[in-house]
């Protein structure tokens, strides 16, 4: 993990470079990979200094919430199958509206920007495993409930999706549907 060792304030480019660097394979997390219980993925933290933090995903037939990554931006590595990622359009206070949906198959890189909100599930019925390259490490992650119209800023431990423990919810939020709700 020196690749990551070395990586200080990492911008776009270097969180990029240094995941291509690692040439992680999914035979290197395989031992890593557990089940999901009932959630939308199962994830395991591989590394995490004060700079950025690397995760492996194994994803059930669920999707995951609408979710940002609070302050951090990274790229996600899809190392098995093919993941379905849906880009929202977030303004304070209001529902995110969906923007587009894509594929990202087995080898895509692609980027999650600060602030960015966005969703994924398996596509096709194959196992997808995602590699997870944040900078700085996440913390503050919001994540949506488009049909109660709210949101949530979650602890750490908590995934992207609506806590189930109270503990996990740092702050509810109410949220419009529209300017004009």
């Amino acid at each position: 993990m020196a690749v990551l060792n070395a990586l200080k304030s990492p911008d776009k480019a270097d969180l990029k470079e240094a995941l291509r660097k690692l040439d992680c394979k999914l035979e290197d997390v395989l031992p890593e990979l557990n089940e999901s219980d009932g959630k939308p993925y199962y994830r395991k933290l591989l590394f995490q200094n004060d700079e950025v933090e690397l995760l492996v995903m194994n994803w059930s037939a669920l999707e995951c919430a609408p979710h940002d990554h609070g302050e951090s931006h990274g790229w996600i590595q899809v190392l098995s199958g093919v993941s379905k990622n849906t880009v929202f359009e977030a303004r304070d206070r209001y529902l995110p509206r969906e923007l587009f949906e894509e594929l990202h198959e087995e080898g895509r890189l692609f980027f999650a920007p600060r602030k960015g909100v966005h969703k994924m599930k398996a596509e096709g019925g194959g196992e997808l495993v995602t590699l997870h390259l944040y900078a700085p490490p996440i913390t503050g992650m919001k994540v949506y409930d488009l049909e109660a119209c709210a949101a949530c800023v979650v602890s750490d431990d908590c995934g992207a999706w609506w806590p189930e423990e109270q503990r996990q919810r740092v702050k509810e939020i109410r949220l419009a549907y529209s300017e004009n709700s």
